[in-house]
């Protein structure tokens, strides 16, 4: 497509990730994003504060790309058409492209939205964009609106991907205009064979759909954005309990406001939405994560409103800090480019600067994503094939069958006392059928169980085996909805772990065990 400008949505500070990153990390991504083909940055902070742009904004212009910054919308009464203009302002002082309203929660009412495009474009001339998705069914009035008021950029998606948690249908929208001042001369006919080509497409990943497909009301309270929507979906669903869905979504409304009314895009969505449904697992804010910590004390920036003072109190004895931050969050953080480097190297990288930014963003997935490279790329539709096609294994000791892992079939045959897979016999041992749970790789009896509170992966050990700890000190870290949780010893005495580290975990399952 050598016609179509390419555009990433890149977190200031944050990156990809989930944390401030280094200014020579940050400098070194915008740079290869760049060579690689990058032609448009939009660029945002969850906190909107500018100060966690000011980096990746000068080195995006550097490359000479097209930057366009993005507002962050939230509905709050920290949140005024007022307050955004001034914004648009700064970035434009900045030396911003364009500027772009991010709607990620289809909040933004009709009306307001030509107000606040009118607010823009009285205090700054540059071109606006407009990005509201169809969570809430108000964007197709919305994007009208805003048209009229003089927004220069729509984003739609094709209909075959528009609604739910996306966008509205660009054929919609193209048909909304012809015959206005506003007609984009769009070809109705070519869009409609590219909305049949990936309605085709799209079937083949029905599985990995959220069944938030229409418009969702509840978001109008909860300012929950599409992609989160799907994210407490899944994490729900991961700790068996899809029921609570409700309840999260009440419970993150007092959450939003503990946390002083920060908006909800990521990384701050996760982390306030993984922290109302701990709040709603286990009571409220009985677990705090290390990030939802991070977030009350500074460490991603400042904050729209004063956060919860009980709750910065008990953030900032669990960061061991005296007061929270009130400089630039990057600015507490060493260089660690070069340390990055070595890291990569040492978990499979094959020394190349993309290798060192995946280890970087993503260090976990990166690692295991650099052990099977060498096994080349996976093939999807085989892939999606054999899930399909792969019959279920029967509920039973005797007999043949296929078990399906990760996309791999073995065959499997079974007399009750041995069990053959793909040719090789096994001597086994059938039990009465129990609750699955991890095998554990070590055991130890008469002592304090330490259980993991969710289901997640164990990321950490904190003390070695055998070491002597004291009740309430942090034993273990466990990742869980992409946030860190730490468990911590109920008795003193000598610490013995059953699960490994990178090993998956079960809600209740027992890990450790202090004697």
């Amino acid at each position: 497509m050598p016609n179509t400008k390419i555009m990433m949505l890149l977190r200031g500070q944050n990156l990809l990730g989930y944390r401030h990153y280094a200014d020579d990390v940050v400098d070194k991504f915008v740079e290869t994003a760049a060579n690689n083909g990058v032609d448009v940055f939009r660029i945002f902070d969850a906190c909107n504060d500018p100060r966690n742009l000011d980096r990746a904004t000068k080195a995006a212009k550097k490359t000479g790309k097209h930057v366009q910054m993005a507002i962050s919308y939230a509905t709050t009464p920290y949140h005024t058409k007022e307050v955004y203009a001034d914004l648009a302002k700064t970035y434009a002082d900045f030396g911003a492209d364009s500027i772009c309203i991010k709607d990620m929660s289809g909040l933004l009412k009709p009306y307001e939205a030509y107000d606040l495009v009118k607010a823009i474009k009285a205090k700054c001339d540059l071109p606006v964009e407009i990005h509201s998705h169809a969570t809430t069914g108000l964007s197709v009035a919305t994007l009208l609106k805003a048209a009229e008021a003089g927004a220069d950029v729509l984003d739609t998606a094709i209909s075959a991907m528009a609604m739910g948690t996306s966008h509205s249908p660009t054929e919609t929208v193209v048909e909304m205009l012809k015959g206005t001042e506003f007609d984009t001369e769009l070809d109705i006919g070519a869009l409609l064979e590219i909305a049949a080509y990936f309605r085709d497409i799209r079937k083949h990943y029905s599985s990995l759909e959220s069944k938030f497909l229409g418009a969702d009301t509840r978001i109008l309270k909860s300012q929950v954005p599409g992609g989160m929507l799907s994210n407490l979906e899944s994490q729900l669903k991961q700790q068996g309990a899809s029921d609570k869905m409700d309840d999260v979504l009440k419970e993150l409304v007092n959450v939003h406001k503990d946390v002083g009314y920060v908006p909800l895009v990521t990384p701050t969505s996760q982390i306030v939405g993984t922290q109302a449904v701990f709040n709603v697992l286990f009571g409220r804010y009985n677990n705090m994560t290390g990030e939802f910590c991070d977030l009350l004390t500074g460490k991603y920036g400042k904050l729209p409103a004063a956060p919860n003072a009980d709750l910065v109190k008990k953030a900032l004895e669990k960061n061991k800090m005296t007061e929270p931050l009130t400089c630039r969050p990057a600015d507490k953080i060493e260089p660690e480019w070069d340390k990055m480097v070595e890291e990569a190297k040492k978990n499979g990288g094959n020394g190349s600067v993309e290798d060192v930014l995946t280890y970087a963003m993503f260090p976990k997935v990166a690692t295991k994503f650099f052990e099977t490279r060498a096994n080349g790329p996976v093939d999807a539709e085989k892939s999606f094939a054999k899930k399909e096609e792969a019959p279920k294994a029967a509920a039973s000791a005797n007999g043949s069958y296929t078990v399906t892992v990760n996309g791999t079939a073995y065959n499997v045959t079974s007399n009750g006392s041995s069990i053959t897979v793909n040719g090789t016999a096994y001597d086994v041992a059938f039990g009465a059928p129990s609750a699955a749970a991890p095998a554990a790789v070590a055991t130890t009896v008469g002592g304090e169980d330490v259980k993991a509170p969710v289901a997640g992966t164990l990321l950490k050990h904190c003390f070695s085996n055998g070491a002597k700890v004291t009740k309430g000190q942090t034993i273990i870290i466990v990742e869980s909805m992409k946030m860190e949780l730490e468990i911590k010893a109920g008795a003193a005495g000598k610490i013995h772990f059953i699960a490994p580290t990178g090993s998956q975990v079960s809600n209740g399952q027992k890990v450790a065990e202090v004697q």
